[in-house]
């Protein structure tokens, strides 16, 4: 447990932006980029991540796909496979990050 940065975690500034409005709460990732209880501060806001488990695309769902800024699950497969040229496949794992505010 300890500080991140925060661009390791949400690459995209969009999402950064997301995640201070109280849009974005957690991001699913191919891989592990924080464990939980690290923190993480954007545009002076902390944050600690909460939850880190593997999970397959699969076992998403809309809630999910909410959480992270989409409208639903649809709309969040769609985004996810033209931004990362793949084609989804329900078997594949992912890395689900879930974070919160610190007041």
């Amino acid at each position: 447990m300890g500080m991140i940065d925060a661009d390791e975690l949400l690459p995209a500034k969009r999402i950064r932006q997301a995640v201070v409005a109280g849009d974005v709460t957690q991001l699913h990732r191919g891989d592990q980029h924080a464990a939980e209880g690290d923190q993480f501060t954007i545009d002076d806001v902390l944050f600690e991540v909460t939850t880190v488990r593997e999970e397959q695309l699969g076992d998403l769902t809309d809630e999910d796909a909410r959480a992270e800024g989409s409208k639903n699950l649809a709309a969040y497969k769609k985004r996810i496979e033209q931004t990362h040229d793949i084609t989804w496949d329900e078997t594949d794992t992912t890395v689900l990050h879930q974070f919160e505010r610190v007041d």
